[in-house]
């Protein structure tokens, strides 16, 4: 893929309102741990390398563990994530694959598990990183 377009250059009042809900969530409740697996595992899914990169960098300053990073596409299968992390982590690819729906059971886990405010913000981020996701992929971002 080649580059397309800056698009913050392109387009500055679109991008500094997509920063708002970026400044927005990090002002969240949000644990950074919880930010960065919901960036990554959406990136994975949405196949979004610059962001894939950018937010595996992230999670691993923010002590995110290799092992964890490694295996987060198959997190089902794997006991290193916590029942709390499992929960968003099935929300944010029911979010991601939003033709899919959101399950009734997969939302009200979320919520049972971290309360109804925790699991707006967090689909207040869900929503933003998919966002990112489709302006880099579709401007032909490239991880540097």
């Amino acid at each position: 893929m080649e580059k397309r377009m800056k698009i913050f250059e392109v387009e500055p009042e679109g991008y500094k309102a997509l920063v708002g809900l970026e400044i927005y969530v990090n002002k969240t409740e949000l644990t950074h741990t919880h930010k960065e697996l919901i960036k990554i595992r959406t990136s994975q899914i949405n196949g979004c390398a610059f962001c894939l990169d950018m937010h595996t960098k992230d999670a691993r300053k923010y002590g995110e563990t290799e092992q964890r990073i490694y295996t987060l596409n198959a997190w089902r299968d794997t006991p290193f994530f916590t029942p709390e992390e499992q929960a968003l982590l099935a929300l944010a690819e029911e979010v991601a694959q939003i033709s899919g729906h959101v399950k009734d059971e997969t939302f009200k886990r979320a919520v049972e598990l971290l309360g109804e405010k925790y699991v707006a913000q967090a689909i207040i981020l869900m929503v933003a990183i998919n966002s990112w996701n489709r302006i880099a992929i579709s401007t032909g971002m490239m991880p540097a």
